[in-house]
């Protein structure tokens, strides 16, 4: 096929688009991209929504992206004449514009996020915005042919929100984790056990739930922890881990690096909020970390257990104490780490590369271009997010 990749997503803070575009790419696809980064990230736009007076920042910036993507986008479609186009990450808008200026193209919308669950996790999204935001949900899948989320719980959302057609595509990670996971350094056994943490420090990552469980663990001897990344609840993170020796903090990582970095630890640490997101999902962080090659320890919910199996570590929700313990166990019994390291590393092989987690996504854009459309069933045939594995809807490789 030949798609079109569009909107105003930055891949290089998203991986989600790049992970879709480098499995299509790889399933041998032809993806063109039009983009104009809008540069307004997740939180910034959350943010606006508690100061609503700088909301006309966002359209005037979203309205001057639209301009050099609409004259691109018209001159693309007259080149290439693409069979779909794929709006990426954060397209609650781009989906409008990309259905006014390709009306007759079957159009695909990445729902890795959803805009009310999203603010209602962050603590903002009550009474009329929560209204609105429900409605911007509605209104761009509705403009969407396909639509693509990262769980069953979320496809079951989507359906929910009267979607045509909406299929599990695994957040998964790029190729450069697992090119870091192929050259990772091996483990020193006499070394203390290196964990890493990196993310935005939104509620669903329970960051000060690793803050408490590292506070616990004052006395350890044999542990060394880098904690990677600002947002919400970084200054809570920090006030458990300032007297901490071996705690080391770093504001960011850039994204070129973030790999390599993360490759260098023993294990990498999940998501341990208990929120209904967090319940919902699995976080970017363990499909990365577990192409790395990291032992991975995170929260025990449905996703993430039916995702990783056995090749995890997993403590209940919001519980510093059974975190500590994870890491004690995991610094004391080396041998158990290592297995959980190679159990990752092979999960993320079969189960977690681009080509890989897009397949039912390219299954259904390819039956709607081939006019097949009992290829892929319009509706979720499942009793209950339980039974997807024997549909194929969640086998294992959601976020």
């Amino acid at each position: 096929m030949r798609l079109l990749a569009f909107g105003t997503y930055d891949a290089r803070l998203h991986p989600r688009v790049k992970v879709l575009l480098e499995g299509l790419r790889a399933r041998g696809d032809d993806v063109i991209e039009v983009n104009v980064p809008l540069g307004i990230d997740t939180a910034a736009r959350v943010a606006m929504l508690q100061h609503p007076w700088r909301l006309p920042m966002l359209a005037v910036r979203l309205l001057l992206c639209w301009l050099r993507l609409s004259i691109r986008g018209r001159r693309a479609a007259r080149h290439a004449r693409p069979d779909a186009i794929i709006v990426g990450y954060l397209g609650h808008f781009d989906v409008h514009l990309a259905r006014l200026l390709f009306p007759k193209t079957p159009i695909a919308l990445d729902q890795l996020v959803f805009a009310a669950g999203t603010a209602r996790d962050r603590g903002i999204g009550s009474g009329w915005k929560t209204r609105v935001l429900d409605r911007l949900d509605r209104s761009a899948i509705s403009r969407a042919d396909v639509v693509a989320v990262d769980t069953p719980e979320h496809q079951l959302l989507a359906l929910d929100h009267k979607a045509d057609r909406a299929v599990v595509a695994p957040v998964g990670a790029p190729r450069g984790w697992f090119a870091a996971g192929d050259s990772r350094p091996r483990a020193d056994p006499d070394q203390p056990l290196r964990v890493i943490f990196f993310g935005l420090f939104t509620p669903l990552q329970g960051a000060p739930v690793v803050g408490q469980a590292l506070q616990l663990l004052a006395d350890s001897t044999d542990l060394h922890v880098l904690i990677v990344g600002h947002g919400q609840d970084s200054a809570a993170t920090r006030l458990f881990t300032a007297p901490l020796p071996f705690v080391e903090w770093r504001n960011w990582v850039p994204a070129e690096e973030l790999p390599a970095v993360v490759a260098g630890y023993d294990v990498c640490l999940g998501i341990f909020g208990g929120g209904t997101k967090a319940l919902n999902v699995v976080p970017n962080k363990v499909y990365q970390g577990a192409a790395a090659g990291c032992a991975i320890v995170t929260s025990d919910t449905e996703p993430q257990r039916r995702t990783l199996g056995d090749a995890a570590y997993f403590v209940p929700p919001r519980d510093p104490t059974a975190l500590a313990e994870a890491l004690r166990t995991l610094a004391r019994e080396r041998t158990r780490m290592r297995a959980l390291q190679t159990a990752a590393r092979e999960l993320a092989n079969t189960k977690f590369r681009p080509e890989i987690v897009v397949e039912q996504l390219r299954d259904s854009l390819l039956a709607i271009t081939t006019g097949i459309r009992s290829a892929v069933p319009d509706q979720h045939p499942c009793s209950g997010v339980e039974d997807c594995a024997r549909c194929g809807g969640g086998s294992g490789v959601d976020r």
